[in-house]
């Protein structure tokens, strides 16, 4: 510590970067929940293993030519005479029934997986998170009507009501799939965001900022907002891998993604009646989709640990 440092106590911590820690006079570490929270996330290895795999898996998304010379789209892309065939050196994961190479399949489906899981999560944290800050903060007939509302939709189990949206619907695109899973599932995000803004508005550093003449949209926004955001960010992080699982329960089913889109629970659908005599075509993509949903409640978990203070 330098010796401006010392003669003045009250030096201001400006220009002091995230890596920086600073060290009290006992030796420990100082810092705010996030700043503790990512230190002690750097030291999980079971959250870096995730975040490297999920990192892959957002290259498959964002980039699968980089992975595969082939399109499984393309004309001439599948050919009946390699159905079924084993993997081989060439062709790692095999060949399915219809002849397409299952390697490339994979790669180009965990696009509409990554869009799906990603956008629902995007809706339902905008669209629970605010109704949540609102009703949290306003309270009165306010909070009363919105809990009223979202109680309708947790009446309807999530699954159930996304098939029967998407049997009317019957688009069989990403987002519309996406769309309707946010529908259902933003109840969630908002009792979490609700809660957690009740258990903080209370708060001295609150009523201090009321005091102060701190408008509305300024103390929840400045104040509560970010003291109640991590219920919501642990939430968020493992239901990820839920969302895309239930994308692929429901192209499994026929009504999520279909033909020509292509998806890991149509790979699994497809295979399923030719398990006996080759168990390739389902083994990799189910493979992908249990590794993917699991790297991402791995990291949720790690994400809840160092976003809990009683866990340290």
């Amino acid at each position: 510590m330098s010796d401006i440092a010392k003669s003045d106590p009250k030096q201001s911590t400006e220009g002091v970067t995230a890596a920086d820690i600073e060290i009290g006079a006992m030796g420990q570490r100082v810092g705010s929940l996030w700043t503790d929270a990512w230190y002690d996330l750097r030291r999980r290895k079971l959250f870096i293993g995730s975040a490297i795999v999920i990192f892959i898996l957002l290259l498959f998304a964002a980039f699968p030519q980089l992975f595969t010379d082939h399109n499984p789209r393309d004309a001439g892309a599948c050919q009946l005479s390699n159905s079924l065939k084993d993997p081989s050196g060439s062709h790692w994961f095999g060949y399915d029934v219809q002849g397409c190479d299952v390697y490339t399949k994979v790669i180009w489906s965990t696009r509409n997986s990554i869009v799906v899981g990603f956008s629902t999560v995007i809706m339902v944290t905008v669209v629970g998170g605010i109704l949540g800050l609102v009703a949290g903060y306003s309270g009165g007939w306010i909070d009363g009507l919105l809990s009223r509302f979202a109680d309708i939709f947790f009446a309807i189990p999530l699954m159930l009501g996304a098939i029967l949206a998407l049997a009317v619907f019957d688009t069989g695109d990403a987002f519309t799939v996406a769309l309707i899973m946010a529908a259902l599932a933003w109840p969630k995000i908002f009792r979490l965001m609700r809660g957690a803004v009740i258990q903080n508005k209370y708060n001295d550093y609150v009523v201090a900022a009321r005091a102060l003449g701190g408008g509305t949209f300024r103390v929840t926004v400045r104040h509560i907002l970010p003291n109640a955001i991590a219920p919501v960010l642990v939430y968020v992080t493992i239901s990820l891998g839920e969302f895309i699982a239930a994308e692929a329960a429901l192209s499994y089913l026929g009504v999520g993604i279909q033909p020509p889109g292509i998806s890991w629970g149509l790979m699994i659908s497809d295979a399923q009646e030719r398990f006996l005599l080759a168990s390739h075509p389902l083994l990799f993509p189910s493979l992908f989709l249990s590794v993917t949903v699991l790297s991402f409640i791995l990291m949720g978990d790690a994400v809840r640990d160092a976003l809990d203070p009683k866990s340290r």
